[in-house]
């Protein structure tokens, strides 16, 4: 299956069970695998045969900056929900979302959720 891909999109959201999390605010990083056919648009070389990358983005920021959630899970879901709803042509989608300032006292790159979808 073809895919547009979206990786390392930076979001500065306000996500996190602590209350200081949805006060301060921090950078998340958002992976976006949105799979569909793309033998249309091969062939055509028109943007309208396809979903553009930058309208996935566009989508992704303003659900993730649109709502404070206490889970990386929601968010996550949220936006599958939200490109599902937006880009029929999308068939699944796997979105990791990265939350590389966690306040956890320990040393780590990042913790992240990555979620599966398929159009219902």
């Amino acid at each position: 299956m073809d895919k547009i891909i979206v990786k390392d999109l930076e979001l500065f959201c306000y996500h996190g069970v602590n209350p200081e999390e949805k006060r301060d605010g921090q950078i998340f990083v958002f992976d976006i695998e949105a799979f569909l056919s793309l033998a249309v648009p091969c062939k055509t070389d028109n943007v309208d045969d396809t979903v553009s990358y930058a309208k996935i983005i566009k989508t992704v920021r303003r659900v993730a900056q649109s709502e404070k959630n206490d889970l990386l899970e929601r968010v996550c879901q949220r936006v599958a929900d939200a490109l599902f709803e937006e880009f029929d042509m999308i068939s699944a989608l796997k979105i990791i979302l990265k939350k590389p300032n966690a306040p956890i006292k320990a040393k780590f790159d990042y913790v992240a959720v990555e979620i599966e979808r398929s159009r219902q």
